[in-house]
């Protein structure tokens, strides 16, 4: 089976589309006149998707479908009644890269062997940034940005010189920001140590996780780090209690016994003493904190179509207008009605996806743990972040290319291969090709 999902082919589009995100060339189209490459293969190809998408082409229509696309007609209709002036460019552009994300991953990848190859690709660019990455650490410069700015005819993001933390310069990378470069690493990172487990050596998924690994932490980025801990914790879990069958519903139950704890405990709701901790700083802390309690208040003053791209109400002395948070932004944008869609199609598919019993099928099971790690760990560093521009798009092309565990079936181990075994080896548990414990150890 290794070998098999190893030398599978990823669909020309998604491979295109995985190159393209981390070549950040822009140009002007126009009255567009920062048209990224990304988004061109999506503009062609968003509506042949996803009318194929609601013809039952890839599968039952899902839930997080409609919703997804009902989120896209809210914001579009929250824009047009707050900013009618920039409704279509910004609602074309944020429609392109969230949807068109989303139903490219929902149509490429449909099985185990394009799953793999997806991250086999992904392993590959990681590697190829590699250097790239250790370069501007020591330095400063985005080699890469610099050298596509200085192309004729297409440009690419600015250098935005991120201050030094820890003695090391932020990386940029091939993004729009440090926080971006760090959680385009980490969305790979479980994916490359757990889903390549089939695939490569234990050294070979060993080194390239570590790479991965490393590209995360030189971005310097709280928000990235803590997805990374909260994965490794997540590893480190999985390991130590592997033979618990209820390791998940016990480590819920451990997480609702210290949310009620800190709740009891402190002056602060949970959420802000989470927000406080997950920060390099003190003053980013309470910057945070900030940022949650009047953006709460803006939401609950525009429940049904929010702010809009209207600037936020807030104090005079908090200068800044940036919400470093992609949940509570896209509540103030667009509205409770908007942020609900949204969020409950990505947390009906998290939980339907996390609750299919693959225990039949070992490979299976191995891949969905791996894309689950890689969003349960974003999903708690997007309460601290907020994400845009390519990797925005990324991020939900990676979230529809998990959506065919929905409808996978158990493929149990092949008994044919076992029989055929030699009769000179000695018979007992060594004929099984996945025995349960020891293909599920990390």
């Amino acid at each position: 089976m290794g070998t098999i999902l190893g030398k599978e082919r990823l669909p020309f589009a998604a491979a295109l589309y995985l190159m393209l995100v981390v070549l950040p060339m822009t140009f002007s189209a126009g009255p567009i006149q920062m048209m990224t490459l990304v988004r061109v293969p999506l503009i062609l190809l968003i509506i042949p998707l996803s009318l194929r998408l609601f013809m039952g082409a890839y599968g039952k229509v899902l839930l997080t479908d409609v919703l997804f696309f009902l989120h896209f007609f809210w914001f579009t209709l929250a824009l047009a009644i707050n900013n009618p002036q920039q409704v279509v460019t910004n609602a074309g552009a944020t429609g392109i890269e969230f949807l068109g994300g989303y139903v490219l991953g929902r149509a490429c990848i449909r099985n185990r062997a394009t799953f793999v190859a997806m991250i086999r690709l992904l392993a590959f660019i990681c590697l190829c940034l590699l250097p790239f990455v250790i370069y501007e650490a020591l330095t400063g410069n985005a080699m890469l940005l610099r050298m596509l700015n200085s192309l004729p005819v297409v440009n690419s993001l600015p250098d935005i010189n991120a201050e030094k933390r820890m003695g090391l310069f932020r990386v940029q990378s091939a993004f729009a920001h440090p926080i971006h470069s760090g959680l385009f690493f980490i969305v790979i990172f479980s994916l490359c140590f757990l889903g390549l487990k089939d695939v490569y050596s234990t050294t070979r998924r060993w080194t390239i996780s570590a790479i991965c690994a490393l590209c995360c932490f030189l971005a310097l980025s709280s928000g990235a780090l803590l997805a990374l801990f909260l994965q490794l914790g997540l590893i480190t879990w999985a390991l130590i209690f592997q033979n618990v069958k209820a390791r998940w519903r016990l480590l819920l139950a451990l997480f609702a016994v210290l949310y009620v704890l800190i709740a009891m405990l402190s002056n602060r709701p949970p959420i802000m003493v989470f927000l406080s901790y997950a920060t390099f700083s003190s003053h980013t802390a309470y910057w945070r904190s900030l940022i949650f309690e009047y953006g709460m208040q803006n939401v609950w003053a525009n429940p049904w179509f929010g702010l809009g791209l209207r600037d936020w109400v807030r104090p005079f002395w908090m200068y800044s207008g940036s919400a470093d948070n992609f949940w509570l932004l896209t509540a103030m944008r667009y509205g409770i009605p908007g942020f609900l869609f949204l969020a409950v199609g990505y947390l009906w598919a998290l939980w339907k996806i996390g609750t299919r019993d693959f225990d039949a099928d070992p490979v299976l099971w191995n891949l969905r743990r791996a894309w689950m790690f890689s969003f349960i760990g974003l999903t708690f560093t997007l309460c601290t972040v907020h994400i845009w521009h390519t990797i925005f798009s990324f991020v939900f092309f990676m979230f529809g290319a998990g959506m065919w565990f929905l409808q996978a079936q158990p493929e149990r181990p092949d008994e044919k291969a076992v029989a055929d075994t030699p009769s000179t080896h000695r018979r007992g548990p060594q004929y099984t090709r996945f025995p349960a414990t020891k293909t599920r150890a990390i």
